[in-house]
């Protein structure tokens, strides 16, 4: 039998700003692009695939701010090979996350071919998306964080945008056949010669709080991107929302998707990297259980092969043509595995417990996406653990799993 399970809050760093608009248009403009983008040039703002939030204000207001110079903004899908590798599957990522002509008051365009501009040290070619080669000058946003499949002073951000997103399917299969050590490295040297060929005349680095709310925007010149994203990525290290357990018997995650995580499930809350040879992280859980696929994945399911056990209704809801692009671009094959599936969200939490052993005390704790860690439920023993630290707020007593008739959760 499952234990009651007690709701918590854990407080999380709550930095944020709170006029996003001005903060952009304060950002945008010490960067002093009045005396570098003269009147008529096109200037590309290429979106990527990311949750971000506030993107579509950010991306509103750049192109708002590049009008005001004369000049003639366009917006450019720039996502590796997600949305299936095809402009239709990118500009409909580009859609979910709120990003239309309508929206930005721009024109938006999808784009998924990719040229040489130069080589690397080893001789490979370092490509850049064919449509933003014909613009004048290029303004490059994303937001800097921890990646889901490498660590090093340089992983998601600003650099991984030019490399990788504007990179097109061809880029980011490229960047990604050199494997999980040398992929820090990569983006120092491809990023280096890219911005050295390249008009970028500017960057926003986006920080988001524990949250996820914008905590800041920081303006970024073209000729310190890699020294202020390394900086930025410390930074963002200490707002990164985890777990506040070190082991765990058994994680619930209600939904997996690309719009929480690369992988769906972000490895540094689950501490499961899914790449043979590189050794999981922290916390240790014995099984986890995850049950469904957001909406806003577009049938992605690329980190799936994280999870021990899932449902029938992810199952169903898998494009498996666009999991498996993703998936074999990136390399690791591991994580586009298939978990049990069985047919109720109770059949494969009781499974995941029973294939344990079914401890006497178990360590539960469920979760809505790795990217809402502030509200938990938590099992006794779990709770017995957190009880007297710092941060965690115990919000009501024990409840039973709700479960329907039918076995699943509502």
């Amino acid at each position: 039998m499952l234990p009651p399970m007690i709701p918590i809050r854990q407080q999380l760093d709550g930095a944020r700003l709170d006029d996003v608009p001005a903060a952009i248009c304060e950002a945008l403009a010490a960067l002093g692009l009045a005396g570098r983008i003269p009147a008529g040039m096109t200037v590309g703002i290429p979106v990527g695939s990311r949750g971000i939030r506030n993107i579509t204000v950010l991306v509103r207001e750049t192109v708002r701010h590049v009008r005001a110079l004369g000049a003639s903004p366009v917006v450019v899908a720039a996502m590796g090979s997600h949305g299936g590798g095809t402009i239709a599957g990118q500009m409909a990522v580009l859609r979910s996350l709120g990003i239309t002509e309508a929206s930005v008051d721009a024109p938006v365009l999808g784009n998924v071919d990719a040229v040489a501009v130069a080589s690397a040290s080893d001789g490979q070619p370092v490509y850049f998306c064919s449509r933003l080669l014909g613009c004048g000058a290029l303004l490059i946003i994303n937001r800097v964080k921890p990646h889901t499949s490498f660590h090093g002073p340089l992983e998601s951000g600003l650099v991984k945008m030019l490399v990788v997103g504007c990179g097109k399917p061809l880029g980011a299969r490229q960047f990604h056949s050199y494997g999980p050590s040398e992929l820090s490295a990569r983006l120092r040297e491809c990023g280096a010669l890219l911005l050295g060929r390249l008009p970028v005349v500017g960057g926003i680095a986006v920080l988001e709080n524990g949250r996820e709310e914008t905590a800041a925007l920081v303006p970024v010149h073209p000729t310190a991107f890699i020294p202020t994203e390394e900086r930025l990525l410390q930074q963002a290290r200490t707002l990164l929302p985890r777990l506040p357990v070190a082991e765990l018997d058994v994680l619930v995650v209600d939904q997996m998707g690309k719009d929480f995580s690369g992988t769906g499930m972000d490895t540094n809350v689950i501490g499961r990297i899914g790449i043979r040879g590189v050794p999981d992280e922290a916390p240790a859980i014995r099984r986890i259980v995850v049950l469904d696929l957001s909406e806003g994945s577009h049938g992605n399911a690329n980190g799936m092969g994280l999870a021990d056990l899932t449902t029938r209704r992810l199952v169903d809801k898998v494009d498996f043509a666009a999991t498996y692009l993703n998936t074999l671009t990136a390399t690791f094959v591991e994580r586009a595995k298939l978990p049990i599936a069985l047919e109720t969200d109770q059949a494969a939490i009781e499974a995941a417990l029973r294939t344990i052993g079914k401890p006497a005390a178990p360590r539960i704790v469920r979760i809505r996406n790795t990217l809402d860690l502030e509200h938990l439920l938590v099992s006794p023993a779990v709770l017995t653990e957190l009880q007297g630290l710092p941060g965690i707020v115990v919000m009501g007593g024990p409840e039973p799993w709700p479960f329907d008739v039918a076995g699943q959760l509502f």
